[in-house]
C-alpha cells in the first residue's frame, strides 16, 4: 500500500499516539504561534525605528525601540528553543511507544508470519522506519505548521504596512507554490524508492552476515559481493535521483525570491523617488526581511514535505504490521496449572501452505507419564506435531486435547508454561550461561540453577567453562559446541519444571561425551512427566514406552520397539535394520 503525502487516515492514526502527551503537544502549537508573532514583529519594529526615530534623529526613541527589538529577539529565540525541543521530545516519546507496541505485537504473531517475513525487513521496520516517524513531528508536521503560520502573520503585517508592495510579493508566491508542489510529487516517488532500496539492502546484508559460513564454505564471496554492489548501486541511484530534484528546485526557488525582491525594491524605490508618502525607507528595509521570511519557508517546504513523506511512508510500513491480524488467537479462559500429561490428537489436519497438507488426519494418544518416541523420514510431520501442541500454528481441522481439555480453551501463556521443548538447533542469547538458563526470571536463583545442574549431571561441565555460570556465550551461543548448547537447553527446560517435555532431535549431531551427559540428563528430566522424543537415530528411542512411526503426514505404525521390529516387512523394522547396517 502506497502512502499519500496527506493521508488523513494515517495522520489520525499517528496523532492518536500524542494523547498521553497532550500538554507537550499543545505546548508546541502555542510556541509556534508565539514564534510567528515575534518573528513578524521584528521587521515591523525595524520599520517604525527607521521611519520615526532614525529619520527624525530621535536618540531616546531609537534607544527604546532598539531595546524593544532586543526583547522581541530574545522572546523569539526562547520560543524557537521550546518549539524545537518539545517537538523533538514529543517525536521521540511517540516512537518509543510505537516501538514498544510493535515489539509486543510481533511476539504474539504466529510462526507462519516469521516463516515468510525476512528478518532484515522486520529489523528495518522496528528500527529505522520507526526512527523516521519521529521526523514527522521534529522536521515535518510542526515545522510546516509553524512556517505557514509565520507566513500568514507576516502577510497580515505586510498588507497593513503597504498593500502595493505586498501585492508584488503575493503575485510571485503562487508560482513558487506550484513549483514546490511539482517537485514535492517527484521527490515523493523518489523517497518511496529510497525506502524500498534501504529495506532490500538491510535484508541482503542481514542474510549474508547470518549465513557467512555458507558463503565462505561454498566460495560464494565474489558472487555475493557482485550482488551486494548491484543492490548498493540501486540504493545509490535512488538517493541521487532525490538529490537531483533538490539540486534543481532550490536554485529555481532562489531565483524567484531574488526577482521578487528586485521588483519590490524597484517599485518601492520609484515610489520614494517620486515622493509617494505611502512608501517609506523603513518599509523598504522591513520588506527585505519579510520576503526572506516568506520565501525561505516556501523554498524549504518541499524539503520538509520530504521529511513528512518519508515519515508517512515509514509509518505506513510500521502500521501495516501493527494492523495485521497475525496473532495467535488467545481466547482461552482456563489457566493451565499443572497437567497430568494425557495428550490426544483427534483427526488433526494441518498445512503450512494452502492445499499442501503436512498432517493428514492424525489420531494420536499419549498417556500421562509415558515416554513416547516419534520417528520417520525427514518431512514426515514429526516436528509439526510439537509445533501444533504448543500452538505455534493453528490446525486446519480436528482437535488437540491435554487431560481431555481442548488446548484452545487454555490461556496461551499458561499452556506454553507447562510444555518445555529442547530443539536440535538450540538458540542461545548473547548473554551469560545463567541468564540463558533462567531467561532472566527473577524467581529462579543462582542456587536453584546450580542444584538443578548437579541433579542432571552437568554442573561440572558448566564450571569447566571460563567464568562458569557467568560465561558469555556470545551471539546465538556460537562460542559453545552444539553438544554444549544442548546441555544448556536441557537445564533450561528442567528449570521450567514442565508437565510435558518434548525433545526434538535433541541428541543428533553431537559428540560422544555430550551424548552421554544428555542421556543421563534425559533420564532425569523425563522422570514422572509425559515426554515426547523425536529422533532420527533409532538407538536413542529403543527404551521408549511407545514408538509412533510416521510417513508422509500419517501414522503408519505404533508400538514398542520389540513389537515393531517383530513385524515382517514393517516400516519401522526396515528403517531400523537399514540404519543399524549403516552404523555397523
Amino acid at each position: 500500500m502506497q502512502a499519500k503525502a496527506f493521508d488523513i487516515k494515517l495522520f489520525k492514526q499517528i496523532l492518536k499516539y500524542t494523547k498521553p502527551y497532550k500538554f507537550r503537544y499543545y505546548g508546541v502549537i502555542l510556541f509556534a504561534f508565539l514564534l510567528a508573532l515575534f518573528a513578524a514583529l521584528r521587521p515591523f519594529l525595524l520599520k517604525v525605528t527607521v521611519d520615526s526615530y532614525i529619520k527624525t534623529a530621535s536618540k531616546s526613541g531609537l534607544l527604546i525601540y532598539v531595546v524593544i527589538m532586543g526583547i522581541m529577539l530574545l522572546m523569539e529565540t526562547l520560543s524557537q528553543f521550546f518549539f524545537v525541543y518539545w517537538a523533538n521530545w514529543l517525536g521521540q516519546d511517540i516512537i518509543k511507544d510505537i516501538r514498544i507496541k510493535l515489539f509486543n505485537h510481533l511476539m504474539t504473531f504466529r510462526m507462519k508470519y516469521f516463516d515468510i517475513s525476512p528478518v532484515g525487513m522486520l529489523v528495518t521496520r522496528s528500527v529505522s522506519d520507526i526512527e523516521q516517524i519521529a521526523r514527522i513531528f521534529s522536521q515535518g508536521l510542526f515545522m510546516i505548521f509553524s512556517d505557514l503560520l509565520k507566513m500568514f502573520v507576516c502577510l497580515i503585517v505586510m498588507f497593513y504596512m503597504n498593500w502595493h508592495l505586498s501585492m508584488i510579493v503575493v503575485v510571485a508566491m503562487p508560482i513558487l507554490v506550484y513549483i514546490t508542489r511539482v517537485f514535492q510529487r517527484k521527490m515523493q516517488v523518489a523517497f518511496e524508492e529510497v525506502r524500498t532500496q534501504v529495506n532490500n539492502l538491510n535484508v541482503f546484508v542481514q542474510e549474508r552476515v547470518t549465513g557467512m559460513k555458507i558463503v565462505q564454505l561454498f566460495n560464494r564471496e565474489d558472487i555475493e559481493f557482485e550482488k551486494f554492489k548491484e543492490i548498493n548501486q540501486k540504493h545509490n541511484q535512488a538517493w541521487i535521483k532525490n538529490i537531483l530534484y533538490n539540486s534543481i528546485f532550490f536554485p529555481i526557488a532562489d531565483i524567484i525570491s531574488s526577482i521578487t525582491l528586485g521588483a519590490v525594491i524597484l517599485y518601492g524605490g520609484m515610489q520614494i523617488v517620486n515622493g509617494n508618502p505611502f512608501t517609506t525607507v523603513g518599509q523598504m528595509i522591513s520588506y527585505t526581511m519579510f520576503i526572506g521570511m516568506l520565501f525561505n519557508p516556501l523554498r524549504q517546504i518541499a524539503d520538509k514535505f520530504n521529511e513528512m513523506q518519508m515519515g508517512m511512508i515509514a509509518a505506513n510500513r510500521v502500521f501495516d504490521i501493527l494492523d495485521s491480524d497475525e496473532d495467535v488467537q488467545d481466547n482461552g479462559t482456563k489457566k493451565a496449572e499443572h497437567f497430568k500429561g494425557n495428550i490426544r490428537f483427534e483427526n488433526v489436519r494441518f498445512s503450512y501452505i494452502d492445499n499442501e497438507e503436512v498432517l493428514k488426519g492424525i489420531n494420536l494418544k499419549v498417556n500421562a507419564g509415558e515416554t513416547v518416541a516419534i520417528v520417520g523420514a525427514t518431512g514426515a510431520g514429526k516436528s509439526t506435531i510439537i509445533n501444533l501442541l504448543n500452538r505455534f500454528y493453528e490446525i486446519n481441522s480436528g482437535s488437540i486435547y491435554i487431560d481431555e481439555q481442548n488446548i484452545i480453551d487454555f490461556e496461551l501463556e499458561s499452556l506454553r508454561r507447562q510444555i518445555a521443548v529442547v530443539l536440535q538447533d538450540v538458540f542461545l542469547f548473547a548473554d551469560t550461561i545463567h541468564n540463558n538458563i533462567t531467561l532472566n526470571n527473577p524467581a529462579i536463583s543462582r542456587e536453584d540453577v546450580i542444584e538443578a545442574a548437579k541433579k542432571i549431571g552437568i554442573h561440572k561441565f558448566i564450571k569447566s567453562l571460563p567464568d562458569g555460570y557467568d560465561h558469555d556465550v556470545k551471539e546465538r551461543g556460537l562460542m559453545l559446541s552444539s553438544g554444549q548448547r544442548q546441555l544448556i537447553a536441557f537445564l533450561r527446560a528442567y528449570m521450567s519444571n514442565p508437565s510435558i517435555l518434548i525433545l526434538d532431535e535433541a541428541t543428533s549431531s553431537i559428540d560422544t561425551y555430550s551424548e552421554e551427559l544428555i542421556q543421563k540428563a534425559t533420564e532425569k528430566i523425563t522422570q514422572g512427566r509425559t515426554s515426547i522424543i523425536i529422533a532420527h537415530r533409532l538407538a536413542t528411542v529403543i527404551n521408549a514406552d511407545k514408538i509412533i512411526v510416521m510417513d508422509k503426514g500419517q501414522i503408519v505404525e505404533e508400538g514398542t520397539h520389540q513389537e515393531l521390529v517383530a513385524k515382517t516387512g514393517g516400516y519401522y523394522k526396515n528403517l531400523y535394520e537399514s540404519q543399524f547396517a549403516v552404523e555397523s
